[in-house]
């Protein structure tokens, strides 16, 4: 491929973002592809203008493909249809879009997209909060932000699965360890956190149990501080680096592996390119609990 990849991130401020970018490097290396990586710091305003920019350049130096995780809720249709208009290939991480049909029909270039189900992550930590209270109990969630589709298809699926018994406090962040932080931070300083029962601590994103547990180790008291940090903490994303090595260290008692799949969308990208042939609409990669569900309620129990 003679011109290069552009790789849109939402931030350089999450584990799986950066697994995101070292699955896109590795195979661009090994497919001897040029990547440009953007980082959107969270800002959608701003990854519409990153891209808008590599569109609208000279016909030389534009893009072969975008392959972009989205930060807002829309996924950016109108940028998708610019750059497919340009003649730009167009790929869709991690996100449900209801465009990407339309498009294949109009442009004669490839465009799909590539996402493990956001819905059946949610239900596996329901799973989890299952196996962890089995006689119910109640657990703090923190959600990512709520114009973001992933977060809402997590907390829907979660209450799909997610016995009756077991109440669940929800607070949101923004997909980073400074965020959830500050979150649980001033609510740590309301006093309904004092008369709030919680059993379990459950994030959407590893990095943002993370940040939840440092927070509740700022605690002053020591013996409310042991409180907290002793009971159970939830992520999900599990990179080898981080989440599952948080889980080994105990500082996280399980999470869900959502495998990187931006090094997949540039090798399907490629194999189009290359063949002519479109790839499929939307590919599912599957995802599983870390520890598995049955050792889960062993080591509760």
């Amino acid at each position: 491929m003679k011109k290069p990849i552009v790789i849109s991130l939402t931030t350089n401020d999450n584990d799986y973002q950066l697994e995101q970018a070292e699955s896109a490097k590795e195979a661009g290396q090994r497919l001897n592809i040029d990547l440009q990586i953007l980082y959107a710091e969270n800002d959608a305003v701003l990854q519409s203008q990153q891209l808008l920019r590599s569109i609208q350049s000279d016909p030389d130096s534009r893009p072969a493909g975008i392959i972009f995780e989205p930060v807002g809720g829309t996924a950016m249709p109108q940028v998708a249809k610019a750059a497919a208009a340009a003649g730009i290939a167009w790929v869709v991480l991690n996100r449900e879009v209801n465009y990407i049909s339309e498009l294949r029909q109009n442009y004669n270039v490839p465009i799909f997209s590539i996402s493990s189900d956001h819905q059946e992550i949610g239900r596996m930590q329901g799973m989890q909060l299952a196996a962890l209270l089995p006689n119910g109990g109640s657990a703090l969630l923190i959600q990512g932000p709520s114009e973001n589709s992933a977060a809402k298809q997590r907390t829907a699926g979660m209450y799909e699965t997610k016995p009756a018994a077991i109440q669940i406090k929800l607070m949101k962040a923004n997909w980073t360890e400074a965020s959830a932080h500050r979150t649980v931070s001033s609510w740590l300083k309301l006093s309904t956190s004092k008369q709030t029962p919680v059993d379990v601590i459950a994030a959407q994103d590893d990095s943002m149990a993370l940040g939840a547990r440092k927070a509740f180790e700022e605690i002053a008291d020591s013996a409310t501080r042991e409180r907290w940090l002793h009971l159970p903490f939830l992520g999900i994303d599990g990179v080898s680096k981080t989440g599952q090595a948080w889980v080994k260290q105990g500082l996280l008692t399980a999470t869900i592996v959502v495998p990187a799949n931006a090094g997949k969308a540039i090798e399907m990208l490629a194999q189009a390119v290359l063949t002519g042939n479109m790839p499929a609409e939307k590919t599912l990669i599957p995802t599983r609990s870390y520890p598995p569900l049955e050792d889960l309620a062993k080591r509760r129990s």
